[in-house]
């Protein structure tokens, strides 16, 4: 387990803490492994019922590590721990809750999508701001989004960069409930245990009926396919090169 992932197992609830909250949760190759390893293992322990993620600190995850994603990259390796993650938290056969505050930026917002339960402090905001960095979308969320929220609305998020608040968020179906941020974490526990006590059998059926998850990870390949290409574009080498210098990129010179 990473030194930046807590977990703690009681009354059938497996807690998966971020805990990096100094580099606001950027979630670095070590953390994606600890959650993947932490996920796998869930789906054959039968003590475990229910996942519940949170997050310490002001923000639920700023994201991929910067740093470390432009150097994995560099090399083109280094993003076998990513995939792992998105396939555990995509194909996990048992119910997923989250409580999200502040800022969730990128995976930080698409992992809810594969979340059965979704609980917001009254601060967050989520964010996918691939195509502003000449990406594209990953986890599916080209697909589970406008699934969600709709074409429009999603479209607006993925390529304006356009930021979702909690009670937006509550009001177009993306999330259940909205809390006070001091109620954050027992509002996440409380619906995390109340899913706990129903038949985990029943539970773990209706999740299956609910997702087709061959069609999920299929789109999960197929944006991994088109992030790699977008990610050796002229395009993403702007974006990254007005990133380090912080200025605004200047994508009008790529036909």
């Amino acid at each position: 387990m990473s030194e930046h992932i807590k977990a703690e197992k009681a009354e059938g609830v497996l807690t998966l803490v971020l805990a990096r909250p100094e580099k606001k949760n950027a979630l670095t190759d070590a953390m994606y492994k600890a959650l993947a390893d932490a996920l796998e293992a869930a789906d054959a322990d039968r003590d475990i019922r229910v996942i519940l993620l949170m997050a310490e600190g002001d923000m639920f995850t700023a994201g991929n590590d910067i740093g470390e994603f432009a150097a994995a990259n560099a090399g083109r390796d280094g993003r076998g721990n990513v995939l792992r993650f998105l396939r555990a938290i995509s194909q996990a056969a048992k119910p997923v809750v989250a409580a999200v505050q502040g800022r969730a930026v990128g995976v930080g917002t698409t992992m809810l999508l594969h979340c059965d339960q979704v609980v917001l402090a009254d601060d967050a905001l989520l964010t996918t701001p691939f195509v502003g960095l000449a990406l594209v979308p990953e986890a599916a969320s080209s697909l589970l989004l406008p699934a969600r929220i709709g074409h429009a609305r999603a479209f607006s998020m993925f390529a304006l960069g356009e930021p979702l608040n909690a009670q937006d968020a509550l009001a177009w179906g993306f999330a259940n409930k909205v809390v006070a941020r001091a109620e954050l974490a027992a509002a996440g526990r409380a619906l995390a245990l109340r899913l706990a006590k129903q038949p985990l059998e029943a539970v773990m059926a209706t999740k299956r009926l609910m997702r087709d998850s061959e069609l999920i990870w299929r789109r999960i390949e197929e944006e991994r396919v088109e992030f790699g290409r977008r990610l050796a574009s002229p395009e993403a080498a702007e974006a990254f090169a007005a990133f380090s210098e912080r200025r605004a990129p200047d994508f009008t010179k790529f036909a």
